[in-house]
């Protein structure tokens, strides 16, 4: 980039930096108070036991994010040149044990067992979030990126499993949500501020749009399930639709190109 073009973008930086931090400011400053464990969310609308499972439709939906976990951590193995590869890897890792988190929490659901379900979540999101910005960040500088890209991930993780055990023992979700939060402000602002370093971006929108509507069936559990004539729950579609979210991410990175420039 040459250095009036390096000036003109200055200001992706700090805006950045504003994005990230702002919400977690937002919640412990303007909000100003903890964000408890409702009770209730442990009261799903299906539970039905199946083969001798409890909760099954809620355990059985979460089968998508093993197996698109699986996939996603053997594209990055085979593919040892591509960006942020480490990062990638943990994201769907952490895709892949939301199954096993998940499963268990939907099997026996209170609070003690959601810490193993949240605990995943919150490894994919920051295995996600340094992916982007590592990939982003680092034009020109591919060598000193991947020295990086470990001490940033390492940092990520610690926020984001910390996050799960602060809400644990303080019954506090705003770090958590934070979390959970960041990466999807982030990844507009990353589309729409940044030029792009590779193709297929748009993936990345796909996913968030899967994820939003995973958020609608969450809530609308008892409203899908009678519409449906019990036949799937909203939480269970919630699962089904979620795993959409990082297929999508999967392709991009299957079907994407380098920009050269």
């Amino acid at each position: 980039m040459k250095p009036d073009a390096a000036a003109r973008a200055g200001w992706r930086q700090p805006v950045l930096l504003a994005l990230v931090i702002a919400p977690l400011l937002a919640l412990f400053f303007v909000y100003g108070k903890s964000v408890p464990q409702d009770p209730g969310f442990h009261l799903f609308a299906d539970a039905r036991t199946c083969l001798g499972v409890k909760n099954f439709g809620n355990v059985a939906s979460n089968l998508l994010f093993l197996a698109v976990g699986g996939i996603g951590m053997a594209w990055c193995l085979g593919n040892s040149g591509m960006a942020a590869r480490r990062s990638w890897f943990v994201f769907f890792l952490g895709v892949a044990l939301v199954f096993f988190g998940s499963g268990y929490y939907h099997y026996r659901p209170g609070d003690d067992s959601l810490v193993w379900d949240r605990m995943p979540m919150a490894i994919a999101f920051m295995g996600l979030f340094v992916a982007l910005l590592v990939e982003q960040l680092s034009r020109g500088n591919e060598n000193g990126n991947a020295r990086h890209e470990t001490a940033m991930l390492a940092a990520a993780l610690v926020i984001g499993i910390g996050s799960v055990v602060l809400w644990k023992y303080t019954n506090d979700l705003r770090v958590y949500l934070w979390v959970q939060v960041t990466p999807l402000l982030v990844i507009p602002y990353l589309i729409t501020a940044y030029p792009a370093r590779f193709t297929h971006r748009q993936y990345l929108l796909y996913g968030v749009g899967f994820y939003a509507l995973a958020i609608v069936g969450q809530y609308l559990d008892y409203g899908i399930y009678n519409a449906t004539g019990k036949a799937i729950s909203g939480h269970s579609f919630k699962h089904l639709v979620a795993a959409g979210a990082p297929f999508s991410l999967y392709l991009m990175l299957k079907r994407r190109v380098k920009i050269l420039g």
